[in-house]
């Protein structure tokens, strides 16, 4: 596992990025340098991080990688980086949001989680059903979707490996080809990794973003998070984005986004540098 660190000085606060891609492709040079000047320029420090990808890792080694993500800035970057590990946010998109959410269950929680269209339901029919919208795209057949991946361990996914992602969503089979767990027979197990299903008293204050026509996630993925988190008394807010459509935030000049970032640094002011 590698990392970019920002770093921006002694007892400064951290923010843990976790770039998107579904566990299968991405890089953590998705990240736009604009949003890392952006939150450099307002005193925080920045890990972007890079973590093993599916199929060819273990889902539960994923998981494992972005624990040690967290411990590592909590315990060993101390050598090299005074950070104020007392204010560390996670934050990421999509499956990072996804990832950024299920750090809110584990030992070593952040203290903030920000949640950019993530997803808390992993067992619902919007990714255990085929999808209506990449449905539409071209058929991807399984021949094809296998020649994309391969048999070693990668953290750096090309884009080709998109064609993978596309076929388990026109097939309803990411639980099954990234999990390896069959969601009819095994949904107990899936549970364990179910973010909405995982909501403690102790879960992070959590801030979530979303567009209303995400063609990915679905809008209403960051609603029943936000709905299940406000229920169970947790510091939590959903800011929607009208109209908008998956990674809304790399069009960062944009007036809706600019004022999303705001509130952004309105919640980490108040909930991590408190």
């Amino acid at each position: 596992m590698s990392a970019d660190i920002y770093y921006q000085g002694a007892g400064t606060p951290v923010i843990i990025y976790i770039h998107s891609g579904a566990l299968i492709f991405g890089t953590r040079e998705w990240l736009p340098n604009e949003q890392i000047e952006y939150f450099n320029n307002n005193g925080f420090s920045v890990v972007n991080i890079d973590y093993r990808l599916a199929p060819e890792t273990n889902f539960e080694l994923i998981i494992e990688d972005i624990r040690d993500a967290i411990h590592w800035v909590r315990t060993g970057a101390i050598q090299w980086y005074d950070f104020d590990i007392n204010k560390i946010a996670v934050m990421g998109g999509s499956a990072g949001g996804y990832l950024s959410l299920l750090t809110g269950t584990m030992d070593y929680k952040p203290n903030v989680i920000i949640s950019f269209y993530g997803y808390g339901d992993i067992l619902g029919s919007w990714y255990t059903q085929p999808s209506e919208y990449y449905c539409k795209k071209p058929i991807v057949d399984r021949e094809h979707a296998l020649n994309k991946i391969g048999n070693s361990e990668i953290t750096n996914g090309k884009w080709d490996r998109f064609d993978y992602y596309v076929y388990c969503r026109q097939q309803g089979r990411w639980i099954q080809e990234v999990l390896k767990i069959d969601p009819k027979s095994d949904a107990n197990k899936i549970k364990h990794y179910n973010p909405v299903d995982n909501i403690t008293e102790g879960y992070p204050p959590t801030l979530l973003l979303h567009g209303t026509q995400d063609t990915d996630v679905p809008y209403e993925q960051s609603v029943i998070m936000y709905e299940k988190l406000k229920d169970m008394g947790i510091n939590c807010k959903l800011i929607t984005i009208d109209g908008a459509d998956h990674v809304f935030d790399h069009n960062f000049k944009d007036q809706q986004v600019q004022v999303a970032f705001s509130e952004l640094l309105e919640f980490l002011e108040v909930h991590l540098l408190k």
